[in-house]
């Protein structure tokens, strides 16, 4: 079976099912992904896979996605790529995205490599993107790949950072790559393709969702190696890439704003939680460095 016939089973898959879609991913794992598409088809799928299925699904021609992400160029990655990265830690083993579609010049490989990923509120304060922005700026200077949302607030401050770093910095999105979403932030988003690029787990003309954001910050903390969140509420849509991260066995950092800070709230019970607390660059490399593990951590102490 060749890989292109694979990449049109998973093209189909993705246009049919919800992500994370974890009972379909599964099944891929199961029977493989032309056998999985296939059972969707001809409504043979098990009732858990099919409860993953979009409403608004229709059985897509997998070809028709392909040409419109080809027209941005962008491109559909799968694990039987060269370019996959090799999710080699336990706690990701069946946690891989279906497919990924990138709108990159470069591999998706080398984007996930040394990738970090710096999230936080959307409705920030000046002090939270301004710290967002500088320790982007430290980060992507120092060959890190900074990844984020490309959201209002401390995602699109994180962005700037890298830009002008001239490092590398990627978006996840929760829409096509193909869809400039926010709006107002087209330009921004531009330029991220011209740097890392976008890369979404949707196929193009997909519109976002509130689903679609926490099924982003999933995957924001599956492709990066540590998760940093500048600033957050308690209720932040930041806050699940933490979760997810922890998940993963992945380091969470966390940035502490002012005493009884409302717009930091979130950050400030991460630390509670045991999140490393970051005040520069240097602090998040350390984290990276130690594997994430405390000090008091690796000498034995609580």
């Amino acid at each position: 079976m060749s890989t292109e016939e694979i990449r049109r089973a998973r093209a189909t898959l993705l246009r049919m099912v919800e992500p994370p879609a974890p009972e379909t991913r599964r099944l891929i794992a199961a029977v493989g992904p032309v056998e999985a598409a296939r059972l969707l088809h001809s409504e043979r799928a098990p009732d858990e896979v099919v409860a993953e299925c979009r409403h608004e699904a229709v059985v897509g021609n997998p070809d028709s996605d392909l040409r419109r992400a080809d027209v941005v160029r962008a491109r559909l990655v799968i694990p039987e790529d060269d370019e996959w990265p090799d999710f080699a830690d336990t706690n990701s083993v069946g946690a891989e995205p279906i497919g990924l579609w990138v709108r990159s010049a470069m591999p998706l490989r080398d984007l996930v490599r040394r990738a970090i990923c710096v999230d936080g509120a959307r409705a920030a304060t000046l002090y939270g993107e301004s710290i967002a922005s500088d320790l982007s700026y430290e980060l992507a200077r120092r060959d890190f790949v900074v990844w984020s949302g490309a959201s209002y607030g401390i995602a699109s401050a994180a962005h700037r950072g890298g830009l002008v770093s001239e490092g590398l910095t990627v978006a996840a999105l929760p829409c096509g790559v193909d869809v400039d979403y926010p709006m107002a932030n087209r330009n921004l988003l531009d330029r991220i393709i011209g740097s890392g690029g976008t890369v979404s787990e949707y196929p193009p003309g997909v519109q976002p969702s509130r689903a679609r954001f926490g099924a982003r910050s999933q995957l924001l903390a599956f492709l990066t190696g540590l998760v940093l969140i500048v600033e957050a509420g308690k209720r932040s849509g930041s806050l699940p890439a933490a979760a997810q991260a922890r998940s993963l066995g992945r380091p969470v950092c966390a940035v502490p704003g002012p005493l009884g800070s409302v717009a930091s709230a979130g950050c400030h019970r991460l630390i509670q939680d045991g999140a490393h607390l970051v005040t520069s660059a240097q602090d998040v490399i350390d984290v990276l460095q130690h594997g994430g593990i405390r000090a008091s951590e690796k000498d034995g102490h609580s």
